[in-house]
Formats: C-alpha cells, structure tokens, sequence
C-alpha cells in the first residue's frame, strides 16, 4: 500500500498539506524527521512530518517527497503540541511558528541554480551585462543567483538572467541549499609507510641529513600523540604548527614524503573546555533561607509561584539553589532572560557552579552553534541547564522539571513581529504543565495580571523584602526640570544636582548610570523657520539623527537619509535638533567630564555578542566610569560601585498612549533605581522631570508597589482591561490608504454584528504607516470568562469571509493577542 505524509512547511499557511512517500523512503520515514518537499511551480522546502497514514487526498493531485534529511525526529512530541496551542491561542498558523522556532540552519530553501552552457556560440554581439554573467559562469559554470548578482554588481539580475535563458546560453536547475555544514578541523597522523617502528628509522635517518626541520616537526608529532605507546593522542595541525614553531612549508614536506598524512574531523561549535573548577553554592542568608522553603511549599500545591523581591536581595542565589535540586531528580531547567544583555553577566555566575552543564541560546550566537545545541538537546548527553532569551522555549527537553522567569514583568519578553506574537513567559507556563513541570516567575516589579493572579490563588506568592546584607534600598530625590528650564539653569539635559553628584561619585572612585529611553543623537530634527521635520519616506515617523554615522535613520524600516544642509521647504538654513537621544548624551558628558572614561549601551553599541560582553565587562571590573544606556540598563544587571543613577526624563515613560503607561513608569523608574547602592552604601538617584506633581512620583520614592497596582487595577475594572478583560487586536495592512478604510470598516462592521460593544474602531494606531504600508486596529475586548476559543473561531472565520470578496484580496490581517 501507498504511504503518506502530511508535512507542517516554513510558510504562513493553515493546515497541513500531503505528499506520498517512495518506496524506498517508507520504512525510515518518522513523526518529527525533517523532509524536502517540491511546493509552488519551482521552490523546495524543508518541511516537518506531522502524521503517516495510508489515506491519499482526493481535492488535489499528490506529490512526491524529494528527500529525507533526518533518520531521528528532530521535534518531540511536546514541542508539536506546544506549537499547537502556540498557533491556536495567538492566531497564527503552525508554519509561522516553524518559522520562529528552528534555526535558519535545519531550515533549507531553494535557490536558483544558474549552469553555464558549453556548447553555446552567439552570432551577434551580447550586450555588455549579459557578457559579464557568462565571463563570471566560464570561471564557475554552477553558481546560484545570489552570489552572481552580488559579483558583478547587477541590480534586476533577473532579466539579464532570462534574456541568456531564452537564448539558451545558460541552464537553471533548482538546488537545495544547505546552511548548516559541520565544523571540522584538520588533524594529522602517521601515513601507513611511517606507521611501524622499523620504518620511523629509516625516515629520522633520511631527515637528519637532509631535512632537520622536518626532523624537529616529527619527534614534536610523536611527543603529543604518544604514538609509540599504546593508544596514541589525536593531534590538530594547529596545534602541532604552533607546538613546534614550524612553518607549513616544513609540514607539506614530511606529506609530500609520505610521512604525515591529514584528515578532516568533525568537532562542536559549542565551548565544551568549560570544565573549569567549579565551586559548591554559596549558604542563602535567612531571609533568602525561608523565601527558598516558601517556594518549594508552593510547587506542592501550585504548580507557578510567583517570587516577589525587592532589587538586590539574592534573587538569583535562590534561582540557584532550586536549579541544583531539580538536577539532582535528573531533571532539566529551562532559565529565561529578557535581555541577552543579562544573560553574559548570569552566565560567569552560573558557571562557577554548574560548569559544562550550562547551555546557552540566544540569537547573538551564530546559527551553527544554535543548529548545534538543539541536536545536543534532542541526545541523550543534553544541557541541564538551558540560559536563554524567549526562543529557549522552542528548544526540545527530554526531562523538563523547572521553568525561571527572570524579570517576568518585562514587555521584551513579548514577541512583536514577525508572528507568532507569543509572550515568552505565558508560553513558558504552558510548556512547564506539558512537561508536568513547575514555573518560578521572579521580579521586584511584578506585571499587574501576575500579581493578580497570586492575589487570586491562582499563582503562589513568597515575598522577599529584605536587601542583601541589609543595605538600604536608594535614597530617590524628584527634580523639577520644567522649573530649572523656565530659571534657564539647566546644562542641556542635565540638572545642576544631578551633576554636583556625578563630580562627587567619580571623585570618590564610584560609579555611574544614566538612563535615556531614546538611542540616537536627536530623536527629531526640525526647522527653525517653518517648522519642518524629516519625516520617513515608507513610515509615518519622524527620522532620528545619528550624529557618529552624521545621516538621519527610521527605527521602523531601518531606511536611511542624508542629513540635509538647507531646509526643503522653505530653503532655511537653521536646522535644529529637538530632544536628546542616548548618543546625544555620551557627547555631552564627555565635555562635561573630560577625565571620565564613558561608554554607551544601546541598541547601537551592541550589535553583537562581543560588544554586550565587553561594555558590561569593563564596567564591571571599573574601566568604565559612566554608563550611559536605554531601558538595557535597568534589566537586573548587578554592580557594585554604582552610587549615583541619573533617570534624565521621566515624563517619556508616562506620556504614552497605552493603558499600560503607568505601570510600566513605575517598573522601570524602580528597576533603573535598583542599580544604585547595591553592595557597600546607601545610593542616590536623581529623577527628573516636567510633571512634578503626578501621583507615581511619591509612589516610586517609597517604592509603594501595592498602592500603584491598587489604583492601576481599580481603573483597568472599570475601563475593561487586563486582567479582568482579554484584548485582541486586530492589524489590516494595505498600500491603498482609501481601500484599507472601507476593509477595516468591513470587517469591524461583521464583528460588531456578533460581538457587540466588545469591539473598538477601527482606529489609526500612533504610527498608522510602516514600510509603506498604512495600518488600522480594531481592539476587541473579552471578558476572561468568555470561552477564548470560540471568539477566536469566530475571528478566523470573519477573516475568511473578508478574503474571499474579489476587491479585499489583496488585504494583509493578522492579530496580537494579549498584546504588550
């Protein structure tokens, strides 16, 4: 009987789609086991088996798979499961989350192939363009198109490429291609004619003589392998060139003799030399002590608790404790970060006591190695511990026993785009109760719906409200700058008292952070004139100037502009920079504070995995006096000569249009002042601000937590907000503006129909244009005890019935459920 497969592809498709299996592919073939699949006219994709079954399609004539790629799953049957309430609950398709979850090294695509024709012979002169592609194929018949175009420089490659395929000088074959090739390294051996002792003689004779150079490279070879005792050592190229301070010339001649012979040997990316010593766990002071047994008590009832405890008061200490006992059952720790940030300094911590047991997965790391921790984990020698950002929660786990959520209240924790817009911790809870595992979830600043749901029972709560060796949580001291600013005496965005103790911290030897949530120069240039503002061509925003690279910059698209000399509208020539960005700032205080070493931590700064290790390194061991960084800065990172914190405008935090505003204020003000004063003395942090007199001020200078989740949760009750009410938004996307406002209107008309008042505009969101494309959002709001699933039914459903009407084909929809 006819076997077949039904495959989940990288593509945002719902369901899943058949292929028959060859013969000679039957037998093999397993649930989670990746194979090539043709899709579309010409394309092949990797896509996953989800079922085997004997049941051929009926609404489509069946293809064939093309090839296997696995001969073990490479998914676990919790991770499709997981994947399925992943689709499910935030309205996606399970191609969206293949997409998201596998590194792009288990995901091969197909590229054009371009091959050169031999027999070709032109009558006419070939134009100049399509010369250049047969010159760049004669050297290399086989190269894909990518390549090609980057070669020769040719924008709209592909019509040159057509014009040489109708004239049949050049073939196109489909080739898959495959990103992930194994690490190898070059080792050396004896040849066979080398290989016994009576031979050796013989060549240290023969080199003697004439070669002494080989001769002092050989005897280095059989000292490291030890080849002539019984089991000899592997032995590197590298090692042995470097070893022997010779030269490769000298190496090729003992190969070329027939002495040495080389093979190529597949090694790990991943640093597997970590086996420093490492050091038992430090003792939990009381405090910490009864927090730890409080928790362990809560897991016998409750399967999330909720640590709640102040900044710097050993949180990660108790992380490490309930990480040895869980691994002591044999079981495995899923520990998640908000920021890769965070994760250099966790890393030196939890190593000193787990050593090689530590795997960590963050998108900083090259693919290769991300390929490679995933195989690791699905073997049976896995990590222990996975350190991560949200992506760990798609890696596959063997024995799952606990799930850290570090800085639970933090919104990077949220995916925004591309789908599925998950939410990491949210995930995490669910992929702990399919592995029959628990969630700790840890913060100073709990998000609301968290501390809802500990208040309720749902969640248990164990507080910690003492800081480490008892140190005083900082001393807060409110700046009005909208006071100083009218008196003229402020120092561009600095107060006089935030720099009196800056100069009294770096006198002392301390350190500083100050904290600005804009990265750039200028978050606006603007006109003195007529008050004109360079606005984005393919977003509704206003460009940002970076002053290091001098050109304006759209944090949407990433679209870059010349700065211009003369203003386009009114040809004035007083251009002028509104607002600070972290960049701006970094200048500033370097004039200010010449002898002061600075350094800048933003989105800018850390492009890559070095540059977030070395700015927290230097920091750390005091090369670095001032720290300047946006929100980065405030996510749990822990040093000890901080004395002096700088928030510079508060007010950018509480001036946003988002019921979560407030909120958020007081999480960050909070967490931002929690890096003052941590190990030795009282710190100070200097908050400044135009809005004086807004309630939150006092709430975060006695760090009153409750009483601003009190006020926040009377208001969201009688708005409608989380936690009492679900919301879901709903995107329409289209390049025509006019056409975009009757779908919108459309859709929230269908929905209103079935929902009621639950459903909110459509609206223009606060930036109603990105990469040309206008957006509207329709919010919809549920009432948590509404069955979720049947109004998300019904949403797939109007969205069905939207695209079938032939005007509305070309509208984009997708959704954020609990959105951030």
């Amino acid at each position: 009987m006819e076997k077949f497969v039904d495959v989940i592809l990288p593509l945002p498709l719902h369901g899943s789609f058949t292929y028959l299996l060859p013969k000679d592919m039957a037998g093999e073939v397993q649930i989670g086991c990746r194979v090539v699949v043709p899709f579309g006219r010409k394309k092949y994709y990797t896509a996953i088996v989800r079922n085997i079954h004997y049941s051929a399609p009926t609404e489509y004539e069946v293809k064939e798979v093309s090839a296997l790629l696995d001969a073990h799953p490479i998914l676990l049957s919790e991770q499709f499961r997981f994947w399925e309430w992943l689709s499910d609950y935030y309205l996606c398709t399970q191609g969206d989350v293949y997409k998201a979850a596998l590194p792009s090294g288990l995901k091969l695509e197909s590229e054009t192939m371009v091959e050169y024709n031999p027999d070709f012979e032109s009558d006419v002169q070939l134009p100049e363009r399509e010369r250049k592609i047969l010159d760049l194929l004669s050297a290399e018949p086989e190269q894909c198109v990518t390549k090609l175009e980057k070669e020769s420089g040719i924008k709209n490659i592909l019509s040159v490429i057509k014009a040489l395929l109708d004239k049949e000088a050049i073939f196109v074959k489909e080739e898959l291609k495959r990103t992930y090739k194994p690490k190898t390294e070059t080792r050396v051996r004896l040849a066979e004619a080398a290989s016994n002792e009576r031979r050796l003689h013989f060549f240290f004779d023969e080199l003697q003589r004439r070669a002494p150079k080989q001769l002092d490279l050989l005897m280095k070879y059989i000292e490291l392998s030890g080849c002539l005792g019984k089991t000899p050592k592997e032995v590197t190229k590298k090692e042995l060139l470097q070893r022997a301070s010779a030269t490769p010339a000298v190496f090729n001649g003992l190969v070329e003799r027939g002495v040495f012979e080389v093979y190529q040997q597949e090694v790990g990316r991943l640093n597997t030399t970590l086996t420093k010593a490492t050091f038992p766990l430090n003792l939990l002071n009381e405090h910490q002590q009864r927090a730890h047994d409080d928790i362990a008590e809560s897991f016998q009832t409750k399967n999330v608790c909720l640590l709640h405890g102040v900044t710097s008061s050993g949180k990660t200490e108790i992380y490490i404790h309930l990480i040895e006992e869980t691994i002591r059952q044999g079981k495995q720790v899923l520990y998640l970060l908000p920021e890769i940030a965070l994760t250099t300094q966790i890393t030196e911590r939890l190593q000193r006591v787990f050593g090689a047991r530590l795997g960590i997965y963050h998108s900083k790391f090259p693919d290769a190695e991300r390929v490679e921790i995933w195989q690791k984990q699905l073997s049976d020698g896995g990590y222990d511990i996975i350190l991560g950002v949200r992506s760990s929660v798609f890696l596959p786990f063997r024995n799952l026993g606990l799930i850290i959520v570090d800085e639970e209240h933090e919104n990077t924790y949220k995916q925004q785009d591309p789908a599925p817009r998950y939410h990491a911790r949210n995930a995490a809870i669910v992929l702990a109760a399919l592995y029959g595992a628990k969630t700790l979830l840890g913060t100073a600043t709990p998000s609301i719906e968290t501390w809802y749901n500990a208040m309720s029972g749902k969640y248990g709560l164990v507080e910690l409200k003492e800081r480490y060796k008892e140190i005083q949580l900082p001393e807060i001291i409110p700046v009005d700058i909208k006071e100083l600013q009218r008196k003229k005496r402020m120092n561009g965005p600095f107060s006089p008292l935030l720099l009196q103790y800056i100069r009294e911290a770096l006198e002392q030897k301390e350190q500083v952070i100050l904290f600005q949530n804009r990265r750039g120069f200028a978050p606006m240039i603007e006109c003195y004139t007529c008050g004109w503002v360079p606005k984005c061509k393919n977003c509704d925003v206003s460009l940002t100037y970076h002053k290091g690279l001098n050109q304006l910059t759209c944090h949407y698209c990433g679209c870059t502009y010349q700065m211009p000399c003369i203003c386009p509208a009114c040809e004035g020539a007083d251009l002028r920079n509104r607002g600070f960005g972290t960049e701006k700032i970094e200048g500033d205080i370097k004039l200010l504070f010449s002898e002061a070493t600075v350094a800048r931590m933003d989105l800018d700064t850390t492009r890559t995995r070095a540059a977030y290790e070395r700015i927290i390194a230097d920091f750390e061991q005091g090369k670095t006096d001032i720290l300047i960084g946006t929100q980065m800065v405030s996510k749990g990172l822990d040093f000890d000569h901080v004395s002096v914190v700088g928030i510079l405008n508060a007010d950018t935090m509480l001036n946003y249009p988002d019921f979560r505003a407030y909120e958020r204020a007081f999480q960050l003000m909070a967490q931002v002042a929690g890096r003052a004063g941590r190990k030795n003395k009282r710190g100070r942090v200097v908050l400044q601000t135009k809005s004086i007199d807004h309630l939150i001020i006092p709430q975060v200078i006695a760090n009153d937590y409750e009483g601003m989740v009190d006020g926040q949760l009377a208001e969201r009750q009688m708005f409608h907000y989380p936690p009492y009410y679900r919301l879901v938004y709903v995107y329409l996307k289209n390049r025509n503006e006019t056409l975009l406002d009757l779908m919108a209107q459309t859709m929230a008309g269908k929905l209103r129909a079935i929902l009621g008042n639950r459903v909110l505009g459509p609206d223009k969101p606060p930036v109603a244009r990105v990469q040309t494309l206008f957006i509207r959002k329709i919010v919809v709001k549920i009432e948590t005890k509404a069955p979720m699933a049947r109004v998300r039914e019904l949403l797939i459903q109007v969205q069905k019935e939207m695209v079938m009407e032939d005007r509305f084909k070309s509208l984009i929809v997708y959704y954020d459920v609990d959105p951030m």
